[in-house]
């Protein structure tokens, strides 16, 4: 057994510690707004933070979420989290989705990479694009996805 916090809510759930949190997210809670692509954490669309940073859930065991707090897109999309609201208002302001596949994921990455950034800061292209590298986008909105984290930053300068 293992205790879980996601989201502010506490879950015992029964699975074995190396069961990958992208599982337990989806097929155990029912949360399936974080997306399985590649299975080996380099598509970011699994994205959740736990402690605030950005991780992979589809290869970080529960094992090393216990204690630990899990937030998903659920949460960050849901207006409760004030970056999270600017970073979601930024992304449909861009039309930043295409098939919309991975946005959860980026979504979660720019967030994190908001929240790292001092107040007021302003992040350079550079730094956004190096931000969001592990993060793939199979329609290519790059240039979308960098707009909507500078205006995101702007909004909550």
């Amino acid at each position: 057994m293992s205790a879980l916090n996601v989201n502010g809510r506490e879950h015992t759930i029964d699975a074995d510690p190396g069961t990958p949190v992208l599982w337990v997210l989806r097929d155990m809670l029912g949360m399936t707004g974080t997306k399985f692509g590649c299975g080996a954490a380099l598509c970011g669309a699994c994205t959740v933070h736990l402690d605030g940073q950005a991780i992979r859930s589809c290869v970080t065991p529960i094992s090393a979420a216990e204690g630990k707090k899990i937030t998903t897109i659920e949460a960050v999309t849901d207006g409760s989290d004030r970056v999270g609201a600017a970073v979601h208002k930024a992304w449909v302001k861009h039309d930043v989705p295409q098939c919309g596949y991975c946005q959860s994921g980026q979504i979660m990455s720019a967030t994190a990479f908001l929240k790292s950034q001092p107040r007021g800061k302003q992040p350079s292209a550079a730094e956004i694009d190096s931000a969001m590298a592990g993060n793939i986008c199979r329609c290519g909105t790059y240039a979308r996805i960098r707009a909507a984290v500078a205006d995101a930053a702007k909004a909550l300068a």
